[in-house]
């Protein structure tokens, strides 16, 4: 049974701040991309009402040329708190995609440095600035002089374990403006694969004055606790912990706030989620929203007897009458 221990708690009961911004929360969700859209969001809000979410990473060039990437920085007055994240290699436009970010209501501006993706870190964005400190020195820097809003930065541990360089590179980006730093233990090498190294978030916080975020198997209750005790980070963000389980930034909250644990979602709570997700994934986006679903389905639909059967006919659904027909049924057996 995990217990909160009486120095944690004590370090816990104060508002995160970042800059001149107070969190009420120590839980964030990690930005997802072709994950943590409007729809996905409202569902960790409702069981998360004061965490810090993120939009989908947007590239900051792309907001010049496709209305699309607009609409991914929209966010809704009811979501704060709220950050959008932006990852570039260019300092002028990412300080433009700022300003804009702002204008739509942005807590804080957030700078990817750690996506692994090729197609992101070929064009010197994400983890490729590992590699390249002086360019995301100058991107802080930019962004950080073109807003008023704190400038945060999200990364990892370094490019393979021939480069792990997190506790220099966090200190550059702390002399460089950044407000507060995540740290994904792992390379850009490893991926999402093998365990995060907590122990260079360790160091990186002894390392750093600003608040320093740990993200990297925090998939449960008891991997926050384990995380924030092992590393003294600031707070944890969870990041596909959530797929298909967007009550837990919730759930860890409310234990380290209460050190009383929720009662674990039944089998009916997740099918209705799910079919609520479905829900507002036609209301947000129509069409192209039921086709989004089929991967959402597939992550909340498992564990169970049936199971198995009944993803493999939500991952084909050309309709949302025919996702709320599979997921009604399933819920008349379940309840």
């Amino acid at each position: 049974m995990v217990v909160l221990s009486s120095e944690l708690q004590q370090r816990l009961s104060v508002p995160l701040e970042v800059g001149p911004v107070q969190l009420q929360s120590r839980v964030l969700q990690s930005p997802l991309s072709g994950v943590s859209d409007r729809a996905f969001r409202q569902l960790v809000r409702r069981y998360a009402p004061v965490s810090m979410l993120y939009t989908e990473m947007v590239q900051a060039a792309g907001l010049c040329h496709a209305q699309e990437l607009e609409l991914i920085m929209a966010v809704g007055a009811e979501e704060q708190p709220i950050s959008i994240q932006l990852f570039d290699c260019r300092p002028d436009f990412m300080a433009e995609a700022a300003r804009k970010a702002v204008d739509e209501g942005t807590l804080t501006i957030d700078i990817n440095m750690g996506c692994p993706v090729n197609k992101v870190t070929r064009k010197g964005g994400g983890s490729s600035l590992l590699r390249d400190p002086e360019t995301a020195e100058a991107l802080v820097r930019a962004v950080a002089q073109a807003v008023a809003v704190p400038v945060t930065i999200k990364t990892r541990i370094g490019w393979d374990d021939a480069e792990i360089n997190a506790v220099a590179f966090a200190q550059r980006m702390e002399a460089a403006g950044a407000q507060m730093l995540t740290l994904h233990g792992r390379t850009r090498a490893q991926g999402y694969h093998g365990p995060a190294r907590w122990e260079w978030i360790t160091q990186v916080k002894a390392a750093l004055s600003i608040p320093v975020i740990a993200n990297g198997d925090i998939v449960s209750v008891e991997s926050a606790v384990r995380c924030l005790e092992e590393t003294g980070a600031d707070g944890v963000m969870c990041s596909r912990g959530t797929l298909g389980y967007p009550f837990l930034v919730g759930e860890i909250d409310h234990f380290l706030k209460t050190g009383q644990r929720r009662p674990v979602p039944s089998l009916a709570e997740r099918l209705q989620c799910a079919r609520d997700h479905l829900q507002l994934l036609w209301q947000y986006k129509g069409q192209r929203g039921i086709y989004q679903a089929r991967k959402h389905m597939s992550w909340y639909v498992t564990g169970f007897a049936g199971a198995a059967q009944l993803r493999q006919h939500l991952c084909r659904i050309e309709s949302v009458e025919e996702g709320y027909r599979l997921l009604d049924e399933a819920l008349l057996q379940v309840v």
